[in-house]
């Protein structure tokens, strides 16, 4: 038995440790126009149960807080030191939702963020078109927390910053000089099967995902 062991071995070490590595693959590239992909994003997001609306950059705050209202949110969750938690901010003049800002430690709000806030509103850095992925970089004025604590959850995503693919996202941003701590790839709600394959909505995080396209 140890000759047989040291035979192994001996092969081993003398193999050649490249030749046994997969070729290098050329990441996928499409060229699909701007149209093109915001179709493929909206096409893939509908298919596992999100829902897109699409709007012009200025409306956004009526259209979300209109959605919010027909589906009964009372506490809306934003981050109000962000340029569209301002905007969002300004435009609120509803009495019957009540808009919530992520201004401190959750520490000191843990309990009322998970017992009684029914929505948030985040950023995102962009979308990938082929997958149907949301692309988010939580930073400290929004927080992963918001992304995947509320059952509901309103991305604002600009359609320029739709990317055909992953690889085209990572290297037209040049994510290699520098990446957050968290970075989240999203898509469509949470949702978990049993051993039966029945699916379930919420089990993890939000169980709604509306995004708003802006431009």
């Amino acid at each position: 038995m140890p000759d047989a062991r040291e035979r192994i071995l001996s092969r081993l070490r003398q193999a050649d440790p490249i030749a046994g590595e997969p070729p290098e693959r050329a990441p996928a590239t499409e060229n699909w126009d701007r149209e093109e992909r915001i179709r493929r994003f909206t096409e893939r997001m509908r298919a596992v149960r999100a829902e897109i609306h699409r709007c012009p950059d200025a409306d956004w705050p009526s259209l979300l807080l209109e959605i919010a209202r027909n589906k009964g949110v009372a506490t809306l969750l934003h981050a109000p030191d962000t340029p569209h938690g301002r905007q969002l901010a300004s435009s609120h003049t509803s009495h019957s939702l009540e808009l919530l800002a992520y201004d401190t430690e959750i520490e000191t709000w843990k309990d009322q963020l998970f017992d009684r806030i029914d929505a948030a509103v985040t950023a995102t850095r962009g979308a990938v078109a082929e997958t149907g992925s949301l692309i988010l970089w939580p930073d400290r004025h929004e927080p992963r927390l918001m992304s995947l604590v509320p059952p509901i959850h309103f991305a604002l995503l600009d359609a320029g910053n739709i990317h055909s693919t992953f690889a085209e996202a990572v290297a037209s941003e040049n994510w290699a000089a520098g990446m957050p701590a968290n970075a989240l790839l999203i898509s469509g709600p949470s949702k978990s099967a049993d051993i039966e394959q029945t699916l379930a909505y919420g089990v993890h995080g939000p169980k709604e995902l509306i995004v708003l396209i802006l431009g």
